[in-house]
């Protein structure tokens, strides 16, 4: 039925791939010759070349002005001979001049005169509006303490004060947070620390207490205080110092002067209680009559707003009284003060031996020379600081620092001409008595909205910082340049010659 066949193969020719074959042409492309070189450079030959002095003995040329035969020039020697008298004149003048002594090539760029290095701050104490009355370093120089206290207007008497201190060498001081905060009952109007143990502080309030604190009892700084007596201070306490007892090796004493007229000085025993051991009293009527004084009755007696030891004699204290009177006084007098005492057994003494000549108000400030022993500051109401020598009754110099009162002044520990005064303008006028105009070497404005400044201290260890408290209740710590802590060469010098001034 079906078959296998096998028919005739059939094909077709591509005429599309035979067109393309036809058309493709081989074609080729070939540039120029190309031609190429190499070229070679070398030096072949170096040279070296040095040059060197040496010393020829043999061409050393030594001249003799002995032998060598003189150079003459005309006019020369009659020249010479018509201006040697001359010449010889403005040598001598140069030699007696003073126009030159101390001035000092300063190779180096001075920096900023003053720079505040903190602004330290109680906030419970500003919103109560107290005002910085006294400032005082420790012994080491890292801590200042400063007391709060009021003295414009206000109820003293109740109100709430306080003792702050701050260590300026702790690591993350806080300005605004003291390290140390004591509660005390009324106003503190001074402070001072203890010469040689860091953590004491003395401090005498407007209640005429005195009191000793110790830093080192967080607890419970109170380690000492007058006890209520007859014969403690009736009015505000306005000075406290550290004097040497009056046995040897018997410590340090508390002397506390107010304005009640009395001196005392106390001994601290071992039951946290200030005895009496030396008292003085001024009375008008003692007053040494080298000056002329005002009316007044003459069992008065003169209340103390300023005191100062001398560095020098350590018999030796200045007080300034609100009279405006500063008398020289000694703790070795044995006359007996003009007042009655009540049932102590201690008697007190006059200790007024010279008086100088008044300032036109109350004596905010006395402070004796480090540098010489005769020589003192005095400040007060009046705006002036007063140059005085212990040799004379009236100042070697008066300056007029402030239109309004001056509260404090202090001579610098490492300038003899350069002190520190405290303005009730708000600024802190630094003073340079070894330039020849009559200008403040810096003024330092305390922006405290032109409030007063009532105390400044001088760091007696690091004497770059200057501190300053303000009526605002802030303490300033300014940092002082090389500028006016260097000590000129022929500084000592010429303070040594205003002091002469008062024996010529």
């Amino acid at each position: 039925m079906f078959t296998d066949e096998t028919l005739e193969t059939v094909g077709a020719e591509s005429l599309w791939r035979k067109s393309r074959l036809l058309q493709q042409e081989s074609k080729t492309c070939q540039t120029a010759e190309l031609k190429t070189a190499e070229v070679e450079v070398q030096a072949s030959d170096t040279s070296e070349n040095a040059t060197q002095t040496e010393a020829d003995e043999h061409r050393t040329q030594h001249f003799d002005l002995e032998r060598e035969s003189p150079i003459h020039y005309p006019g020369l020697a009659d020249f010479l001979h018509r201006v040697e008298g001359v010449v010889v004149k403005e040598f001598k003048r140069n030699v007696q001049s003073h126009a030159f002594e101390g001035f000092q090539v300063n190779w180096e760029d001075q920096s900023e005169t003053v720079s505040c290095l903190h602004a330290l701050q109680y906030s419970e104490a500003q919103e109560s509006g107290l005002q910085v009355t006294s400032l005082s370093w420790n012994t080491t120089g890292s801590v200042v303490a400063c007391a709060y206290g009021r003295l414009d207007d206000g109820d003293w008497s109740t109100e709430k004060s306080f003792v702050c201190t701050w260590n300026l060498d702790r690591r993350g001081l806080n300005p605004k947070r003291p390290d140390l905060v004591i509660d005390v009952p009324t106003s503190v109007m001074c402070l001072s620390f203890h010469p040689s143990k860091p953590s004491l502080i003395a401090g005498g309030l407007y209640s005429g207490d005195v009191l000793v604190w110790d830093t080192s009892r967080t607890q419970d700084p109170l380690c000492a205080r007058t006890a209520m007596s007859d014969e403690t201070h009736r009015e505000p306490v306005y000075q406290v110092h550290w004097v040497p007892g009056a046995r040897r090796g018997g410590g340090f004493s508390v002397l506390s002067a107010g304005a009640d007229g009395k001196i005392l000085v106390w001994q601290l025993d071992s039951e946290g209680q200030l005895t009496l051991s030396d008292g003085f009293a001024l009375v008008t009527q003692q007053t040494p009559r080298n000056v002329k004084l005002s009316k007044a009755r003459g069992d008065c007696l003169l209340g103390v707003t300023s005191l100062s030891l001398c560095p020098w004699d350590s018999d030796v204290f200045l007080v300034g009284v609100e009279g405006g009177l500063v008398l020289k006084c000694s703790f070795s007098t044995r006359t007996p003060a003009a007042v009655s005492s009540p049932s102590s057994s201690l008697a007190l003494r006059a200790p007024a031996q010279f008086c100088f000549s008044s300032h036109a108000g109350p004596i905010h400030a006395i402070h004796c020379s480090p540098f010489h022993r005769n020589l003192f500051l005095c400040a007060g109401m009046d705006g002036h600081a007063h140059l005085r020598s212990l040799l004379q009754a009236t100042p070697l110099l008066s300056l007029r620092l402030s239109d309004s009162y001056l509260f404090s002044v202090r001579w610098s520990p490492t300038r003899p001409l350069v002190f520190a005064a405290a303005t009730g303008q708000g600024s802190v006028v630094i003073f340079d008595l070894g330039r020849s105009s009559l200008r403040p070497a810096a003024t330092i404005e305390q922006d405290a909205g032109g409030k007063p400044v009532y105390c400044l201290e001088f760091n007696p260890k690091q004497p770059h910082l200057l501190a300053a408290g303000n009526a605002d209740g802030t303490v300033k710590i300014w940092q002082l340049s090389a500028e006016l802590m260097e000590q000129g060469q022929r500084e000592a010098a010429q303070l040594e010659q205003l002091a002469n001034e008062a024996t010529e």
